[in-house]
């Protein structure tokens, strides 16, 4: 029986949340086998965990993996998807957090989260801000929006890999592949040291060091995965012309 550590949920909160784990737990029992690694040096407070982004079955692999070891996570979703009925109410409800692309809200969706850490609470960003457009699929360069988050509370960020779920469900596509059945490991590594930058001014220099550094710790999580070498530079989108957001990533314009 999975014990979830309290975190000042509400009753509400935590029930629906509960029935969705479970749903997603018993699904993704039936369609992959899974390899935990590492778990049993997560940190037993709030923290921020930060995955590589494969596809789209992405957030049920992290969240299978982090609610099997024990807690709630909490992801910074788009502000649009809380308006999709059904999926909207199911967000609301198991206590995820809205973000907006609008500077004037985006305060708001770092205080929140906030809260959630001082509560003891786990932050799931995605520092690349979406699927990796990297044609190898390996992580591409990251947004800075964790390294602001970790720097102004303090919170530790826990780089996270995983492997295998791309077969289950491949980028953009439109339909599983359940048979034959799925492996997929997921892999935690060690809270990625962001000592020397806590102090400094949050620069636009310190927030892509900072960046950096977490997304060369996910990036060396995967090539153990995968046994392979990562390429020597991160693949940037602006320069091979894609867009940042949308399926048609190769046309800039989107």
């Amino acid at each position: 029986m999975v014990k979830i550590l309290s975190q000042g949920e509400s009753v509400k909160t935590k029930a629906v949340f509960s029935v969705l784990a479970g749903l997603v737990r018993s699904s993704m029992n039936c369609l992959i086998g899974k390899t935990w690694k590492g778990f049993d040096t997560l940190p037993d407070g709030g923290y921020i965990l930060c995955p590589n982004h494969l596809t789209e079955i992405d957030p049920l692999v992290v969240g299978h993996a982090i609610y099997s070891n024990g807690r709630l996570p909490r992801w910074l979703a788009k502000e649009s998807l809380f308006k999709v009925p059904v999926l909207g109410w199911l967000l609301r409800n198991s206590g995820q957090i809205p973000v907006s692309r609008s500077s004037a809200n985006a305060g708001e969706s770092l205080k929140n989260a906030k809260k959630v850490l001082e509560a003891g609470g786990v932050i799931v960003i995605y520092p690349e801000g979406t699927l990796t457009r990297d044609p190898n699929l390996w992580p591409m360069v990251g947004r800075t929006g964790a390294a602001r988050l970790a720097l102004q509370t303090g919170a530790p960020v826990v780089p996270m890999a995983h492997w295998g779920d791309q077969e289950l469900l491949p980028r953009y596509a439109k339909k599983i592949s359940p048979f034959p059945r799925k492996h997929v490991t997921v892999s935690v590594g060690k809270p990625v040291n962001l000592d020397d930058l806590r102090e400094e001014p949050r620069t636009r220099s310190v927030l892509q060091e900072a960046t950096e550094r977490i997304m060369e710790a996910i990036t060396e999580l995967q090539a153990e995965l995968r046994k392979e070498t990562a390429p020597a530079t991160r693949w940037d989108p602006t320069e091979h012309g894609q867009s940042q957001t949308g399926r048609n990533f190769d046309s800039p314009e989107q």
